[in-house]
């Protein structure tokens, strides 16, 4: 029989079986909306704006293994989501974006809510198809959830115009996809691997970098084992964190221009480095001429060849999938009795123990004023490190990595590669519709959360439990900060003039609203916000509009060129 090219859209998300879809209605997607309404298996959650429903089902996909989903119109309800797109694609997250587009005979027409949607995403997808023929949707589905998933993940979008998804046809669910162009390598080169095995064993200075891959191929509990297998040293990025314990005795914390101090030292001074699921980012590596001024040999396992050698020429490239490589390595590791030299190592930890008493990490608390690294850990003290936290852009995002030590997988989840603000409540939205019943924590301030904050009418209508931790100074804190550093102290549209009450706004919106102005009241007010486990509580903290962000490498220096504290200046 027959059915509309908007039944056979959603029949396909059913047989991916997509529980939530993000999304809002517009005239090119009314077809589609009509289907939805007339069945209950793909629950749709109405956003506010694109761009939410976009981030919504990326922070979905995040915190779970599954391929996050949104639905959008054509031409602003596009080009509202494509910040989304472009932040899921920078973090290799994997999403299916459909959008409506006007009628086929009207494509290149100048038509009402028309936008060359290919041409303006190609630039940030993994991939996009324009669907012009009804017979065509099954099969474009099925090959956009197929390229999200596997290889390096990344978002694909697929344009249906309204006429297509008013015409018929007969519908059947591809089984299988077949696509000659695009086979992604899944198990590493043996002789590769073996080298890399080789190398770890003779070096007198070894060191694991670990990054988002780890947790996107769920590889975290053979990182585990790999890295206490050797007894070496693990550093974790900003988009790895959660990837190996923070609170285990070989985790030197994150790296980079907000790193740990033992972090970026080990990394320079390491004699063989092993990246897993990293890219070399200049957030991580700072300077990539300062950075290779130190012999090492870097082994890299990563599923996307072109990220090999890209920014730091590399010893042994190892292309596949991190879990499957890192099996094949703790197998060799199995089948010997060698390991690392046991002097040269204890040597190296010796070293390495020397830099961690820098405590670089450690903050002057105050009784008169809050410190927002005191709240990020009260966070961690009070949700007992097992929240699901998701954070915008910014200081706060640098403190919740900091101070917040995730020892699970899949439990940050902030925007790394695009760095946007406004993410953090649309993420938490899609983290708790993931999670029912597990506490979500928002980490944000003035400035993100209000490019978002309609998303509270959202949380309300579905009832969200979400815990908003907005650490107000008052500043674009970040900008400010660098103002101070590199500009003389002008502080050029960095100062946030007018802001509302938060908490009052919170309760308009229909929720808790708590302001906190006191370092003695900052515990209890979490405890609080967590004990009303079915009410969005938005805390808004007042604190010290001074404090910046330590260590940093500042952009162009590199990793040893830390600054510590406002000394180093």
């Amino acid at each position: 029989m027959a059915i509309s090219g908007a039944e056979i859209v959603v029949k396909c998300l059913q047989e991916e079986k997509v529980d939530y879809l993000f999304g809002y209605p517009g005239g090119a997607v009314l077809y589609i909306y009509d289907e939805l309404f007339k069945q209950d298996k793909v629950r749709h959650v109405l956003v506010r704006h694109e761009q939410a429903a976009v981030h919504a089902a990326d922070a979905y996909s995040r915190s779970t293994e599954r391929v996050g989903c949104a639905l959008v119109t054509s031409g602003p309800g596009l080009t509202n989501a494509v910040t989304g797109i472009a932040t899921a694609y920078m973090d290799s997250i994997p999403m299916v974006i459909i959008s409506g587009q006007v009628p086929t005979a009207a494509i290149g027409l100048d038509a009402f809510q028309e936008v060359d949607t290919v041409g303006i995403t190609r630039p940030c997808v993994k991939h996009n198809f324009l669907v012009k023929d009804v017979k065509d949707i099954a099969p474009t589905i099925k090959k956009a959830f197929y390229l999200a998933r596997t290889g390096r993940p990344g978002p694909v979008l697929v344009d249906i115009p309204k006429d297509v998804t008013a015409a018929r046809c007969e519908f059947e669910y591809p089984a299988t996809v077949e696509m000659r162009s695009y086979n992604p390598v899944v198990k590493g080169h043996q002789g590769q691997i073996k080298k890399a095995v080789q190398l770890l064993l003779e070096a007198k200075r070894p060191m694991v970098y670990a990054g988002g891959g780890v947790i996107l191929s769920d590889a975290a509990d053979k990182l585990q084992k790999f890295v206490q297998m050797l007894g070496v040293p693990v550093t974790n990025t900003l988009m790895g964190l959660g990837g190996y314990p923070a609170t285990d005795k070989l985790s030197l914390g994150m790296p980079g221009m907000h790193g740990t101090y033992e972090s970026n030292m080990a990394m320079q001074y390491s004699d063989v480095l092993v990246a897993i699921g990293a890219r070399f980012d200049d957030r991580v590596i700072g300077n990539p001429t300062h950075f290779g001024s130190v012999p090492r040999k870097i082994i890299h396992i990563d599923i996307d060849p072109s990220s090999i050698s890209k920014r730091v020429k590399v010893d042994v490239p190892i292309v596949g999938n991190v879990p499957d490589v890192l099996d094949e390595m703790i197998r060799q590791l199995e089948a010997t009795t060698e390991r690392p030299d046991a002097d040269a190592l204890e040597a190296w930890w010796k070293q390495i123990e020397e830099w961690r008493r820098r405590d670089c990490m450690k903050f002057k608390n105050s009784d008169e004023i809050i410190k927002p690294q005191f709240v990020v850990q009260k966070l961690w003290e009070v949700t007992k490190g097992d929240a699901f936290v998701t954070s915008d852009v910014g200081q706060h995002q640098m403190w919740a990595a900091q101070y917040y030590k995730f020892d699970k997988p899949r439990r940050w989840i902030n925007s790394g590669g695009l760095g946007t603000m406004g993410v953090g409540l649309p993420y938490a939205m899609g983290v708790q519709l993931a999670h029912p019943g597990s506490p979500v924590a928002v980490v944000t301030g003035e400035a993100s959360i209000q490019m978002n904050i309609q998303e509270l009418s959202t949380c309300q209508q579905y009832r969200l439990p979400i815990k908003i931790c907005n650490l107000n100074n008052r500043y674009l804190g970040m900008v400010r900060q660098w103002q101070e550093f590199f500009h003389g102290n002008r502080y050029s549209q960095s100062y946030m003039d007018s802001l509302p009450d938060f908490a009052k706004l919170a309760e308009a919106y229909g929720h808790v609203g708590l302001r906190v102005d006191k370092p003695g009241d900052v515990e209890d007010a979490i405890r609080e916000a967590f004990k009303r486990k079915n009410d969005l509580v938005f805390l808004d903290f007042q604190v010290d509009p001074t404090e910046n962000v330590y260590p940093m490498v500042q952009g162009g220096k590199g990793l040893t060129e830390m600054i510590l504290s406002s000394e180093d200046l």
